[in-house]
């Protein structure tokens, strides 16, 4: 038998709120995905995780999530076995037997993803990801970055209808028809990454983020439940820097190629009164400027935070008038290697910026 532990309903609600904030304004709302576990688990089903150090050489990992724009999955709601579907596609293309599931990434809806496909298919889910956040595009996991192949891949619709990615050239032309399918599926689908092996998924994974996202989100409660300040809690957990606090007075969005773009300016407030801070998005939260200086960039993680209960706001859901804080977090190193920033820096994204890493004061 191997070696798992099991999530409660408890555990969904700590891991939605963690998620959301590893997912710096992306990776979709966990809100539903959460419900769709937590009836899983009324029906009776199971959702095991599997230790990052219990992996063996041999497993077959399968990475799934959903690929789109997160907006579209307010107006258009999933079936709810897209990832099961693409997964069972993939499957029965390669002819492998999956031994357990993986997140594509941690962040927001796309971490409960992976636990419902797998309680679905009465598989475990490792605890680790292949971001240790959100990012807006397929090429941009460390699966990829660090030589997994980037094929075959399967898509499934809440239509019924099922893709497979048979052969590309790279990641970065799985990224592109991955993305054309998508938008033709209605700017979101399911998506499963090409099987990965046991050792790949140790060389490659950034390790342990479901247990990150978990502390982190039980941290927040805890905050609330003794009437403290739980964006302390958030800092004090992830080692993280407080960038900004004010309210917001403008949002810009657009669907652009299957992504959300725009940008969000915050009006200071408390120890930042006078000064603005606007963050750039695609999907996720990109570049944060306070008063035209940049203070934080991808890979750091930009979160933007209800004052009073620390509830993480996806690019999605911010809204006029929210009153905010914006913190910065440090990115896994395994995000920070030349060959990393490469995929994920600033100048992935055609900003003309080096990274810097956050500092202590900003």
């Amino acid at each position: 038998m191997r070696r798992t532990w099991k999530l409660n309903e408890a555990d969904l609600e700590a891991l939605a709120i963690g998620a959301a904030i590893l997912g710096t304004g992306g990776g979709g709302n966990p809100y539903l995905g959460k419900l769709r576990a937590r009836a899983l688990l009324r029906q009776g089903y199971e959702i095991r995780v599997l230790p990052f150090d219990a992996l063996e050489d041999e497993d077959v990992i399968v990475s799934v999530g959903g690929i789109g724009a997160p907006v579209v999955g307010i107006e258009k709601i999933e079936k709810g076995d897209e990832c099961y579907r693409a997964m069972r596609a993939l499957e029965a293309y390669t002819g492998y037997r999956v031994t357990a599931l993986i997140p594509a990434e941690i962040g927001g809806s796309n971490s409960i993803e992976p636990l419902i496909a797998a309680a679905s298919a009465d598989l475990p889910v490792v605890d680790a990801d292949g971001m240790g956040r959100a990012f807006p595009e397929v090429q941009m996991c460390t699966y990829f970055i660090y030589g997994a192949r980037p094929y075959p891949a399967a898509l499934a619709d809440e239509k019924g209808n099922t893709v497979i990615l048979g052969k590309v050239q790279d990641m970065y032309w799985l990224e592109k028809l991955a993305r054309t399918v998508a938008v033709d599926m209605g700017a979101a689908a399911g998506f499963a990454l090409p099987p990965m092996r046991g050792e790949e998924i140790r060389r490659t994974a950034v390790p342990y983020t479901l247990t990150q996202a978990l502390n982190l989100g039980r941290a927040v409660l805890e905050a609330r439940a003794r009437r403290e300040n739980p964006i302390e809690s958030v800092l004090k957990v992830t080692n993280g820097v407080l960038l900004f606090v004010g309210k917001v007075v403008d949002v810009q969005r657009r669907i652009e190629r299957g992504f959300a773009r725009g940008w969000v300016r915050i009006e200071g407030f408390e120890a930042f009164r006078g000064s603005s801070l606007v963050i750039d998005i695609q999907n996720e939260n990109l570049v944060a400027r306070r008063d035209g200086k940049v203070v934080a960039t991808v890979p750091d993680l930009i979160t933007v935070l209800d004052l009073e209960t620390a509830e993480p706001i996806t690019t999605e859901t911010v809204r006029y008038g929210f009153r905010v804080a914006v913190v910065g977090l440090p990115a896994h190193p395994r995000l920070k290697t030349p060959q990393a920033l490469e995929v994920v820096g600033p100048r992935a994204f055609g900003y003309d910026l080096d990274y810097r890493p956050l500092k202590g004061e900003v």
